[in-house]
């Protein structure tokens, strides 16, 4: 397996982007409405996307701090449920992955 320090400057650096790309929706979000009828249903339209957007960016932003936490503890890469190692194919696609393939599925 790659060293843990791999990881988690993987992961520090993912969770820089995902706060960057937050900042910039908030930013978006917080622009005064349009005057304009049609163009402001636009907006709205938009502002839902973007909420999304920032909702899932949350929700791995979470993962990634308890990731980030399992590298402080000395426990990256073992599953929170059955303790076995999780694989490092796995860690690759999903560095942040708290369960094996086997307790994921």
């Amino acid at each position: 397996m790659k060293p843990v320090e791999h990881y988690e400057t993987v992961l520090r650096e993912r969770l820089a982007e995902l706060e960057a790309r937050l900042h910039k929706i908030e930013d978006d979000l917080d622009e005064p409405a349009d005057p304009d009828f049609e163009e402001r249903a636009s907006e709205r339209s938009n502002d839902e996307v973007l909420e999304e957007i920032g909702a899932t960016g949350l929700q791995e932003i979470r993962q990634i701090r308890a990731a980030l936490d399992r590298v402080k503890q000395g426990s990256f890469g073992e599953c929170v449920k059955c303790g076995e190692a999780i694989s490092e194919e796995r860690l690759d696609v999903v560095p942040y992955a708290a369960l094996c393939r086997n307790c994921a599925s």
